[in-house]
């Protein structure tokens, strides 16, 4: 983004570039309980399902405004995060603290208006993601941890809000998934690091210094092998619901495909892998829902 681009933000503007809604996308993981369960579309799981969404973007973004304004220096001095609207001098750390401070309380509002436990898992989410980005960020492992962490709450999310019971398998499937991107992400950035030194020395992220390439391998070849073995067998479980078609154990294959894929940008960017996603997603709700 152009310094010119950035010159002329207004302060809502600004407010909303800061409130990173391109990330909301991760939110849609409160869906997948309701969905595995086969009662997403049932009206009284799709609502505070819908709910439990809305409540982590709003929760969401108060964390990236706090982390943006912890962050302010560090960013100045980076070639692409000086353009944050905090630390681009666009939007003031005051209106930020308030806006993070709204937002919060209107998310744990909206929680806690769906029931108690929705109300525990967001307020969970938001203990670990500021502990992240006040304290944690820089620690190895504890940092993988509770990036982990958020994820797998996002994940229990909608089932909370909609109280379904939560299978094992699902349990299973999240938590180590959720660490499977974790650590492909960090591995991607220690390799890209790296690459651009020349040599293991002044990685870009403080927390990288006490990693290296193959224990990061070893922790993201681990978290998907235990995720796509869990899956296999919960997809067969899943399968045995009244069905015209097997559509759920079909699902393993497209799986197993994509496993060589990891970090969230490739996620987000690789047509191949989002078609591919787009084709399990299919598969696996129709065998959920007994189609």
């Amino acid at each position: 983004m152009s310094s010119a681009a950035v010159a002329h933000r207004s302060t809502p503007v600004a407010l909303v570039v800061a409130m990173r809604p391109r990330q909301w996308l991760k939110n849609v993981l409160v869906f997948a309980a309701p969905l595995a369960a086969g009662s997403l579309f049932e009206p009284d799981v799709l609502r505070p399902s819908v709910v439990a969404f809305v409540a982590f973007c709003l929760m969401s973004s108060a964390t990236y405004l706090i982390n943006d304004i912890r962050d302010v220096e560090a960013d100045r001095a980076h070639p692409t995060k000086r353009n944050r609207p905090i630390a681009a001098g666009q939007l003031s750390p005051t209106v930020a603290v308030v806006a993070a401070t709204v937002l919060a309380v209107a998310a744990l509002g909206l929680a806690l208006w769906v029931g108690i436990g929705l109300f525990g898992v967001v307020l969970a989410y938001a203990v670990f993601t500021l502990s992240y980005s006040l304290f944690l960020k820089h620690e190895p492992v504890v940092e993988l941890a509770l990036l982990s962490m958020g994820f797998l709450l996002r994940a229990i999310a909608g089932g909370v809000a909609a109280q379904l019971p939560i299978s094992p398998w699902f349990l299973i499937v999240a938590g180590f998934g959720s660490l499977f991107m974790a650590a492909g992400k960090r591995f991607s950035e220690l390799d890209r690091a790296l690459k651009d030194d020349g040599e293991e020395r002044a990685p870009r992220r403080r927390s990288l210094d006490g990693y290296t390439l193959p224990y990061l391998r070893f922790v993201w070849g681990t978290a998907a092998a235990v995720a796509i073995t869990a899956y296999c067998l919960w997809a067969f479980e899943v399968g045995l619901q009244e069905s015209t078609f097997p559509w759920a154990q079909l699902s393993v294959v497209d799986v197993d495909k994509g496993q060589a894929e990891a970090p969230e940008d490739v996620v987000l960017h690789d047509r191949a892998l989002l078609a591919m996603g787009a084709i399990w997603l299919v598969l696996f709700a129709f065998g959920a829902l007994g189609v």
